[in-house]
């Protein structure tokens, strides 16, 4: 399968971002793009909202349905997902995008901080995927794909941030579990990862304009996603790519093309030695 066309994506946290490029990328092929976030009004210091995007989707040849929600109570999630479902007459891929960050030691991690990440990133995603299911099951080459790193057991990718580090590896758990799970019913669970920082609003908090201008585009991300959502689900699943990689592996050969700043030292990603 080349394209996405016809095929109906449901994205966590599509509102900017990688979500908000990934959308937009399927988007281009002539999908169906249902998408669950927060942000519903404009924030001063944040850019994009559903309805924003949703309208991005539409101009790029898509067809949006912006649900305003939060992944962390499953009576949100399931709604969407029966909304999708009464709109687009499926699911065929699930985007598990939506995460939290915080990036502090034990002592310094807040349990209400400590609550989100967990809530959002494995309790969210597990939920998400869980109701996904029975119409990915439905699907013709049905996908769900994560935004989590490899399982790394070096301590150094505990010891500065504990509980992140654990949330973003319960996704990965996810994968490692579900694609063997759901092996019969040719449902591919993959996970992907960027190799360096992603020019994203998280990132534009963690480091400022110098990361921003350190990172490399959100774009990189949607065309390794694009690979990986068009690959035979009964043939990809349960591995766990890194996005230039993958993406090197496909015969792509410029990555200047997605550094904010070409020629600029790249700052690596986390969970990759």
């Amino acid at each position: 399968m080349s394209d996405l066309k016809g095929k109906t994506l449901f994205i966590t946290g599509g509102s900017r971002g990688i979500g908000r490029e990934i959308a937009l990328k399927a988007a281009r092929d002539g999908a169906n793009i249902a998408f669950i976030a927060k942000t519903a009004e404009a924030h001063p210091k944040l850019q994009g909202t559903i309805y924003s995007v949703a309208k991005e989707i539409e101009e790029a040849g898509g067809k949006a349905l912006p649900i305003q929600g939060d992944i962390r109570f499953e009576d949100q999630i399931v709604s969407a997902v029966e909304k999708t479902v009464q709109t687009f007459g499926g699911i065929d891929i699930l985007v598990n995008n939506a995460s939290a960050i915080n990036l502090t030691g034990t002592l310094a991690t807040e349990m209400k901080r400590y609550d989100l990440m967990f809530d959002i990133n494995v309790r969210g995603t597990f939920a998400t995927t869980q109701a996904c299911i029975p119409y990915l099951k439905k699907a013709a080459n049905p996908h769900v794909l994560m935004l989590s790193p490899p399982l790394n057991m070096n301590a150094k990718w505990f010891k500065p941030h504990c509980a992140y580090t654990m949330s973003k590896y319960g996704m990965s758990m996810c994968v490692l579990g579900m694609a063997e799970e759901f092996k019969t019913d040719k449902i591919a669970v993959n996970a992907l990862w960027p190799r360096t920082c992603i020019a994203t609003a998280a990132i534009q908090m963690l480091g400022g304009e110098s990361f921003l201008k350190a990172s490399r585009s959100p774009k990189i991300v949607a065309d390794a996603a694009h690979i990986i959502l068009t690959k035979n689900s009964h043939e990809c699943t349960g591995n766990f790519f890194i996005d230039d990689a993958l993406l090197k592996s496909e015969g792509v050969t410029d990555f200047d093309q997605y550094a904010m700043t070409p020629g600029t030292q790249l700052i690596p990603d986390f969970f990759l030695d």
